[in-house]
């Protein structure tokens, strides 16, 4: 490490580091009047050694015990350890914001070279990090970053680390800092948790922490980024249709609105610069039933919401659909004096006063994982909405009922049987005994409706669920089970007919993976989110390569992702056709809408989406997973394309296509009234001649 780096943070954070025993009393007593002079924390007293106690060795929170904690553990720091070590580990651990831990990791974060290489100016611009990342990040905060900078270097001058020349010239560079920082720095930290959890039960948290690995992933920072922003905005849009759920607090007559907004009540504190798109907590300060509105205090500003802004606000009810019951009146919703969140819209350039909106936390939750079908590097792994409010990884961690989501991998199991997609079935009521249990169980369509004839294509696209069961009930449990497993669902699941409603749990991640054998005709990939690992002498000690295996025909394969474009064209993934380019998927929704799932694929990219709440409560009336899963894949999936080649999924051999009669599944004649291209193994096609698919023994016209 460069001397002037070392020395800008010493005179940044510890003049005295190689002075004192590990606390400095004097600058506890200088912090504490500083701050009580100030009326808030404008200062801090810890020394260096006391910042690596707290890091290593203590929890953040606040308190008078774990600042004693703290001293103490200092004290000892200091007398078993030298002042240069103490620094090494200081250096190399200090948080730099942006994910970075460490001067190397900083100096390449922000200037894109490692840390011997670092100029006085950039030295100082790190040196004045610690204090507060976020709000000195030159990446958000660019000028508060320069200022920041500029009181380190003139520390340093004080302190005589440097000269007076040097001081100048470091104040005249000019420093580069990395453009384009999004597409390298975004947060991933579910990644990065699940990650950590792998090394530690693989590697011992010793060789984790201490051991100098280096890790290479998987992970697209570009396409986690819209994962990100896809699930917020998904989950946004449907909590509008969940109701509104009370504001965050209310402010008595007494209480001062002005000392309210100088508190740390709410996240997100109102910056001096506010832009179309914010949202930020704001008080009710009237409300005007006849106009339609209210009046918001934002600190430093003023706004109104139109009750059209806050239409959505009725009491939630998962039995009320949105739009069923809209607000008209504001008073029944707020109160004067109420704490809420308002997104900000235009600002009125004449009297200054915002259009508001009114918004909430969302409550539900939902996670995305993408997988390249070629090679199966996880490229995404968004578990939730805010990994600061909930770690819990629903990505891998979550066990949920997939729904109609689990049907493609029975029909891909039935067409291993003998289906075919003009396979005609019989869509009719049906009640199955359990005299065990000495219960009844009457299966239904979504809709409550019965089709009668019904063919197997048509079946899979409209999420036909009485003639999925009759299918399971013909080729068999144990058949389907097994198949499965083969597809790579390695949850248990349960055997009975309930399994054809996708009743057993999974995981996000591998029922996804499962899907990579329909782009692929047949293999099945396995997920990698670490390509390498090597040690602190760059000797290689993991290493892991693309692994295919082919787990059903490739026949198979092609007719059940040509289906599921069709569910896309035509049936409950209708939503996507708006990528206009070929992809298939299928929805799914658990019972009573507790999950939603949209699980869909391009040539290359194999994406599912899960939505529910934690709790396992109901997403409300209508909530499916074409409603609630398959925006947000959209989101994702359109960003995520954005600027690549349309592709074509490849056509195996032994497939025929023929124009058919979809009522009837027969070769379409001038006298069908609508034909449509279906795909069939060579052999089991329709043949000319026949008014409608012939199946050996009728057996798919019966009553199961």
């Amino acid at each position: 490490m460069p001397v002037m780096l070392r020395n800008a943070f010493l005179a940044a954070e510890d003049s005295t580091f190689y002075k004192h025993a590990g606390v400095n009393p004097a600058a506890i007593i200088r912090a504490f009047i500083k701050n009580l002079q100030a009326g808030e924390v404008v200062q801090g007293g810890s020394t260096i050694t006391q910042q690596v106690t707290k890091a290593l060795l203590l929890s953040p929170e606040r308190s008078l015990e774990r600042k004693i904690k703290e001293a103490a553990l200092a004290f000892k720091i200091d007398k078993f350890l030298t002042k240069d070590e103490i620094l090494y580990i200081y250096l190399n651990h200090i948080y730099l914001g942006h994910a970075a831990y460490g001067v190397e990791a900083a100096a390449n974060n922000y200037f894109g070279k490692h840390v011997g290489e670092l100029t006085l100016a950039e030295c100082a611009m790190i040196a004045g990090l610690p204090r507060a990342p976020s709000r000195y990040s030159p990446f958000v905060n660019p000028k508060k970053a320069t200022l920041r900078k500029n009181y380190v270097l003139r520390r340093m001058l004080e302190d005589r680390y440097i000269k007076k020349k040097q001081f100048d010239l470091a104040m005249s560079t000019k420093i580069e800092i990395i453009k384009d920082y999004k597409s390298h720095l975004p947060e991933i930290p579910y990644f990065i948790e699940h990650i950590r959890r792998y090394l530690e039960s693989n590697y011992s948290a010793d060789v984790l922490y201490n051991g100098g690995l280096s890790v290479y992933t998987t992970i697209d920072l570009p396409m986690q980024e819209a994962a990100k922003k896809a699930v917020s905005k998904g989950l946004f849009e449907l909590d509008k249709r969940q109701g509104y759920r009370g504001p965050l607090g209310h402010l008595e007559i007494e209480e001062s609105v002005n000392d309210f907004f100088k508190s740390n009540i709410i996240e997100g504190k109102i910056e001096n610069f506010l832009k179309e798109g914010d949202i930020i907590p704001g008080v009710v300060d009237s409300i005007d039933s006849k106009e339609g509105r209210v009046i918001v205090n934002m600190g430093d500003a003023i706004g109104v919401i139109p009750v059209a802004n806050m239409d959505w606000a009725r009491s939630p009810d998962p039995d009320v659909a949105n739009k069923e019951e809209t607000v008209t009146d504001p008073a029944k919703v707020l109160l004067s004096g109420d704490i809420i969140k308002v997104r900000l819209g235009l600002q009125n350039e004449e009297d200054e006063i915002w259009e508001l909106f009114l918004e909430q936390d969302p409550a539900a939750q939902a996670s995305v994982t993408s997988i390249d079908a070629k090679t199966g590097y996880v490229r995404v792994m968004v578990g939730g909405l805010d990994f600061k409010k909930s770690q819990f990884n629903r990505v891998v961690q979550a066990h949920r009922q997939p729904g109609s989501a689990f049907k493609p991998i029975i029909y891909s199991a039935a067409l291993d049987k003998g289906y075919t997609p003009a396979t005609i079935i019989i869509d009719s009521s049906i009640v199955y005994s359990d005299e065990s249990m000495d219960e009844k169980w009457k299966p239904s369509n979504y809709n409550q409706k019965f089709f009668g004839p019904t063919l197997f294509r048509t079946a899979l696209i409209k999420s036909r669920n009485v003639v999925t069961i009759k299918i399971v009930q013909d080729i068999g449990l144990g058949y389907l089970i097994s198949y499965a497993k083969k597809m790579g669902i390695s949850s248990d699941l349960t055997s009975d007919l309930s399994l054809a409603l996708g009743s057993s749990e999974v995981t996000l991640l591998e029922l996804t993976n499962a899907y990579t054998v329909f782009p692929n005709l047949g293999d099945l990939v396995k997920p990698i989110f670490i390509t390498k690992i090597t040690d602190k002498d760059n000797e290689i000690i993991e290493i892991n390569k693309p692994v295919k295996k082919q787990v059903i025909p490739g026949d198979t394969a092609f007719i059940m992702s040509h289906l599921l474009q069709e569910v896309v064209k035509y049936g409950t993934g209708w939503r996507l056709k708006a990528l206009n380019r070929p992809a298939g998927g299928k929805t799914g929704t658990s019972n009573d809408m507790r999950d939603a799932w949209f699980v869909g694929f391009t040539p290359s990219i194999v994406t599912g989406v899960w939505v529910g709440f934690d709790d396992n409560a109901r997403l409300g009336k209508y909530e499916t997973g074409s409603r609630a899963a398959s925006p947000i894949w959209f989101y994702y999936m359109q960003e995520a394309l954005k600027g690549k080649s349309v592709e074509f999924f490849k056509v195996p051999e032994g497939i025929v296509f023929v124009n058919i009669d979809p009522a009837t599944g027969a070769i379409a004649t001038s006298n069908s009234a609508k034909s449509v291209l279906e795909c069939f193994k060579q052999g089991t096609e329709p043949k000319a001649g026949k008014e409608e698919n012939e199946v050996e023994e009728d057996l798919f016209r019966m009553d199961f």
